[in-house]
C-alpha cells in the first residue's frame, strides 16, 4: 500500500488597509464587549460593524485581526492580488518542506550589512506568533485561518530596497540550486505590487 503523502502548505500575501499592530488594543477590547473603537475603522466588514454593544464577539483574535486588517473590495469581496502573474504561485508554493519562501531566505541568507532584511523578513513571516508579538490569540483562528506576519507600507519599501542593494549572500549550504535567487525574485514583484498601492501585506498559510 503506497503511504499517502500530504501536499505542502502553500502562503499567500494579502493586500492591508490598517497595520495590524494598531489594531491590537481595539480588538483586546472588542473581545470584552467593548465594540466601540474598532466600529470606528474606515472599511471594515459587516460582520465587525453588526457585533453587538456589551456582547462577546462569536470570532477569535486571529479572525478579527484578518477581517479588519485586509484590505477587501467594496462589495466586501476577495481582495485584489498583488501579482496576477506566476510570482504568487511560485513564491506560495516554494519546493521545500512546509513551503515557507521566507522561512527558507532567513535560513539560506547571510546579512552583510544593517539595513534590516532579516529583520524584515522575520517579521514577515513570524510577525503575529506569541513570540514575536508579545500576545497570544492573533496567529491562528476558527475554520484553521493561520496569519503568519505582515509589513506595513514602510516595512514594504525598506525590504525591497534590502533585497535589490545585494548586501548578503547565499549561504553555502543551501539546499536548492538557486533557490534564494528565484524567492527574492518572486517576493520582489510581490513588494513592487504592495508599493504601487501604498499598502503593506499579510503572510498566510493554508493547510
Amino acid at each position: 500500500m503506497n503511504r499517502y503523502i500530504s501536499p505542502s502548505p502553500f502562503h499567500t500575501f494579502e493586500p492591508l488597509r490598517h497595520d495590524p499592530i494598531e489594531l491590537i488594543p481595539s480588538i483586546q477590547s472588542s473581545q470584552g464587549g467593548d465594540h466601540t473603537e474598532i466600529k470606528l475603522l474606515e472599511d471594515i466588514p459587516s460582520s465587525i460593524l453588526e457585533l453587538e454593544e456589551g456582547e462577546n464577539p462569536m470570532m477569535d483574535p486571529a479572525m478579527m485581526l484578518f477581517l479588519c486588517s485586509v484590505a477587501w473590495k467594496g462589495d466586501g469581496g476577495m481582495p485584489e492580488p498583488l501579482d496576477r502573474g506566476v510570482s504568487r504561485e511560485r513564491i506560495g508554493r516554494f519546493p521545500i518542506e512546509g513551503g515557507n519562501a521566507i522561512e527558507y531566505l532567513l535560513n539560506h541568507t547571510i546579512e552583510k550589512s544593517d539595513d534590516g532584511l532579516h529583520e524584515l523578513l522575520a517579521k514577515l513571516t513570524l510577525g503575529l506568533d506569541e513570540e514575536f508579538l508579545g500576545e497570544g490569540g492573533f496567529s491562528s483562528g476558527m475554520g484553521g485561518l493561520e496569519l503568519c506576519g505582515w509589513l506595513d507600507s514602510r516595512d514594504v519599501t525598506n525590504l525591497r530596497r534590502a533585497i535589490q542593494k545585494g548586501k548578503w549572500a547565499v549561504d553555502p549550504s543551501e539546499p536548492l540550486d538557486g533557490g534564494v535567487a528565484d524567492a527574492f525574485r518572486h517576493l520582489t514583484i510581490i513588494l513592487r505590487g504592495a508599493e504601487k498601492r501604498k499598502c503593506g501585506i499579510l503572510m498566510r498559510r493554508h493547510s
